[in-house]
């Protein structure tokens, strides 16, 4: 970098699959843009039963770089493939920062910007899967890589203490020292103007007005334990003041057809509602009475965000970086993971409680997640490491 041109930035990204990553590494590419940056982003293919993000992109003006190779799978040859690619692609641009997202781009992204010379590279964890995803074996040779790879890092970011302190104590990726905690990159102001109860989502699907709607948005993928939900529900049911209760499944994947299954053995045939991926969600939240995550594993759900914005009481199980997110449990209820009937109780307790006790929370989310604040504080780290990468080499 010279004081007459931009700092160059390439971020990359596995895939623009519905999520915080996706969102996150758009709006930051979005913010981060001239005079005084030059943002290119880079990312594979989403998979056939993933909701596409590339919308958020193009409604930002971003036009990604693909390489079809970046996918979501680990596999040698095509990982080699990518790893080239980006070599070729770094050496043509000319970055000055690299930052990856998620875990498959975070490997071979930071092998790539090494191998390049690049002057910076940062590493954002959104989460970890390091717990609840594979098996033993493989989780060893996950750790293994990401050890390693940590020493080509020039910072590591996280997006809450809690996970920064796993990755350091519990899987020892890296020390503290070198971990940064920078909070999403998101855009709440829609979710925060739409009315409350507007009746548009309800209306769409035939939701009567009057019954509380409890929903989940998200992956049907196992570690979101939809199981779990569906356990929820069929306790609120026999609950009198319940017994009209809905509950919304927002969201598609590879367990959809298993957990349409579950919810007719459970007894729950018209009392759940399977949407399918709804890219604008401002309408959802805003009939829902109350919303749930109910994983065994979580980086920091954007749905909880979104959902805190739009003034709607959330629930979930205490696992990853929500803990942190609800502040404790000052922001929305916790769980033990795993216990439906602790899991019915709080939400039977936040339907009570209605939306109004969740006024001040609402404020101070938008607070903690302000877009303009957040990018600002991410510019001065790209700063500061560049300057000191520039003072090493000098």
């Amino acid at each position: 970098m010279t004081a007459d041109r931009p700092i160059r930035v390439m971020r990359i990204i596995a895939r623009l699959n519905v999520g915080g990553p996706a969102i996150h590494v758009v709006l930051l590419t979005a913010r981060l843009g001239p005079p005084e940056f030059e943002s290119t982003l880079v990312c594979g293919q989403v998979g056939p039963q993933e909701g596409d993000m590339g919308y958020l992109a193009a409604q930002h003006g971003i036009e990604p770089v693909s390489i079809p190779e970046l996918g979501r799978e680990l596999s040698p040859l095509r990982d080699v493939v990518t790893l080239v690619k980006l070599w070729r692609l770094m050496r043509r641009l000319r970055p000055d920062i690299v930052d990856t997202h998620t875990a498959k781009a975070g490997f071979v992204g930071r092998w790539a910007a090494w191998l390049a010379r690049v002057p910076v590279r940062v590493h954002t964890f959104h989460g970890h899967v390091f717990h609840g995803y594979f098996s033993p074996a493989k989780t060893r040779v996950f750790l293994w890589l990401e050890r390693l790879t940590a020493r080509l890092s020039t910072r590591l970011i996280t997006i809450s203490p809690g996970l920064r302190d796993e990755l350091a104590n519990t899987y020892r990726i890296a020390p503290a020292h070198q971990i940064e905690v920078m909070p999403l990159i998101l855009d709440l102001g829609a979710f925060a103007e739409t009315p409350r109860h507007n009746g548009h989502f309800r209306r769409r699907f035939d939701i009567p007005p009057q019954a509380p709607l409890v929903g989940i948005v998200g992956r049907l993928v196992p570690i979101k334990n939809h199981e779990l939900f569906l356990q929820m529900a069929a306790r609120l049911v026999h609950v009198p003041a319940l017994s009209e209760a809905r509950f919304a499944i927002v969201g598609d994947g590879e367990c959809r057809a298993a957990i349409e299954a579950r919810a007719g053995e459970l007894g729950l045939a018209g009392r759940v509602l399977f949407t399918g991926w709804i890219a604008d969600l401002r309408d959802v939240y805003s009939d829902m009475d109350a919303l749930v995550i109910s994983s065994h594993n979580e980086g920091t759900p954007v749905s909880l965000i979104e959902a805190l914005a739009a003034g709607v009481p959330v629930v979930s199980t205490a696992v990853g970086g929500v803990p942190d997110l609800l502040r404790g449990g000052a922001y929305g209820a916790l769980v033990p993971p795993g216990d439906p009937d602790q899991l019915a109780d709080a939400v039977r307790e936040a339907l009570e409680a209605g939306p109004a006790a969740h006024e001040d929370v609402r404020r101070a989310i938008l607070a903690d997640y302000d877009i303009s604040r957040r990018a600002a504080e991410l510019a001065a780290l790209y700063r500061a490491l560049l300057a000191g990468a520039q003072k090493g080499r000098a």
